[in-house]
């Protein structure tokens, strides 16, 4: 049974992951949850799954030298997956040290632990290990406004903020391991994710979330800045398949297909709203554009992102499958659905799952 070590898995991207490689393999793999559920993780994320014999939790920070090698020391790791990160570019104005010490000295915690457990008294590796960093498109920069314009594994990088500046670190920090002692590993660069369990502070539950509160809608600047939107399962896919044939020591690309500017985004998803809601709902009344309200640009704005996943295609098969009109009303029916998980994470009240359901264990 291989046994998978995902970093973050209690976060957004990470315990999407997590659902589809349990639905995809079932029994047949083992999966290692090490998260150290700062306010963006949360264990109801994976309520449906925490009792199954091939899953485990540890609670752990991934700084946390000791404990890291303490669980590579106690379970034969077969891959890695590292998606533990803080991720929100406002947060990483406001305070960038977390930022570096996490992304940046976290990810090298993660490749020595690795490292020090995989590799061979003549320098070479055990035999099917491999590690997943899973980066963003931030690091290239900004696009100009040109449709035909687009980020590539080959596009230099440029990172405008704190946040992507200290991905970019990291990312570089996993190339040299690749160069220097040929660990292992890939690389993944994703466009913006949204879809189920995404922290309400993002753009697109921030908006579903205000929308049907009837409160403001905040936009920055103009509105007019591109990103490129990818659905998290699409995502969790393509990382699965880079895993399981990607190419040792490259960098692949993976995009949606779905540039639109984020007023754009905030108009498809009051209309969205506007259809899926009955007349007998009251918060429909209130779902209008009346609620937009354009505030102060942010800090180091990049202007337009755009990934071309042309070699994951070309390379290993995979594309995007879901359309953004699609994904966009699937993830307001999970909203719908799971009103109380959402209660629960703008309230603060999700870190007391953790203490409530591991406090007798």
């Amino acid at each position: 049974m291989r046994t998978y070590l995902v970093t973050g898995g209690a976060g957004f991207i990470g315990s999407n992951y997590i659902h589809y490689m349990f639905k995809k393999y079932g029994d047949d793999i083992r999966i290692i949850n090490v998260d150290a559920l700062t306010y963006a993780g949360n264990l109801e994320n994976l309520k449906d799954i925490e009792n199954r014999p091939n899953y485990t939790f540890v609670k752990a920070n991934i700084c946390d030298k000791e404990a890291i090698a303490k669980i590579f020391a106690e379970n034969d790791i077969d891959r890695v997956v590292h998606f533990a990160a803080e991720s929100h570019v406002d947060r990483s104005i406001k305070n960038p040290e977390v930022f570096v010490q996490t992304n940046v000295l976290g990810t090298a915690v993660m490749l020595n632990c690795a490292k020090a457990s995989w590799e061979l008294p003549d320098g070479s590796f055990k035999e099917g290990k491999k590690f997943l960093h899973v980066s963003t498109d931030e690091v290239y920069g900004s696009l100009p406004d040109d449709e035909n314009a687009f980020f590539y594994e080959t596009t230099p990088y440029d990172p405008h903020s704190p946040y992507s500046a200290s991905k970019a670190s990291s990312d570089m920090l996993v190339k040299a391991y690749m160069d220097t002692y040929k660990f292992p590993a890939n690389i993944t660069n994703c466009s913006n994710n949204y879809g189920p369990y995404q922290f309400p502070e993002k753009l697109i539950p921030l908006i579903i979330n205000n929308a049907l509160q009837g409160k403001k809608l905040p936009v920055y600047g103009d509105g007019k800045n591109v990103r490129d939107w990818l659905y998290v399962e699409d995502h969790a896919k393509a990382i699965d398949m880079v895993q399981e044939k990607g190419k040792l020591f490259e960098t692949y690309n993976i995009g949606g297909h779905n540039e639109k500017q984020n007023i754009e985004i905030i108009n498809i998803i009051l209309e969205t709203l506007q259809e899926m809601l009955p007349d007998s709902d009251p918060r429909k009344a209130h779902i209008n554009q009346d609620l937009i309200t354009y505030v102060e640009d942010r800090k180091g704005h990049d202007r337009r992102y755009a990934i071309a996943p042309d070699k994951i295609k070309r390379d290993l098969g995979w594309e995007p499958e879901t359309y953004f009109k699609e994904g966009i009303k699937k993830t307001i029916c999970w909203f719908f659905e799971h009103e109380d998980w959402m209660k629960n994470v703008t309230s603060g009240d999700y870190q007391k799952y953790y203490e409530d359901m591991y406090s007798n264990r």
